[in-house]
């Protein structure tokens, strides 16, 4: 047995290259990245979005999100517009080729939990709060050590 075998960290990440390896090659027909597909399905299930929601969801930062809604919306499949209230703000809706593009992708996201063997919701959803508490705690730990180096730094 390998040492990686016994480690979550490792068994985590593994999952996750799967996972992303599944749906990058699911999404070639479309030209999609994951991360684009997840923006879509972002905004498919919660409708229009501002920049900043989208990254709270995606726990992403908007100099990484904005160049994929960039590429999104010259695919023809996002419009981005600006507040009329306030300039700095940048909401992102579906264009009807966005929203069209839904029936014909949502079978994958079927494909992929079931090739992962979740085919059952109680334990779909008990893995998806387990994963979840996971990434909460590790941001809380991370977001700690960063403030603690930042107010330990003297200059």
């Amino acid at each position: 047995m390998a040492m990686t075998d016994e480690m979550v960290c490792f068994s985590l990440y593994s999952a996750a290259r799967a996972t992303t390896q599944a749906y990058r090659a699911l999404l070639a027909p479309w030209g999609l990245t994951y991360p684009q597909y997840l923006v879509l399905a972002a905004l498919w299930l919660d409708g229009e979005q501002t920049i900043g929601s989208l990254g709270e969801v995606m726990r992403l930062d908007s100099g990484t999100l904005s160049p994929l809604v960039r590429r999104l919306e010259q695919a023809g499949l996002v419009e981005r517009s600006r507040s009329r209230t306030d300039e700095r703000v940048v909401t992102v809706q579906l264009t009807a080729r966005g929203n069209e593009l839904r029936a014909e992708v949502a079978p994958i996201h079927a494909a992929v939990a079931e090739a992962a063997g979740l085919r059952d919701d109680d334990h779909r959803r008990a893995l998806i709060t387990e994963l979840r508490d996971i990434t909460d705690r590790l941001q809380r730990v991370t977001a700690g050590l960063a403030t603690s180096v930042d107010t330990d730094d003297p200059r």
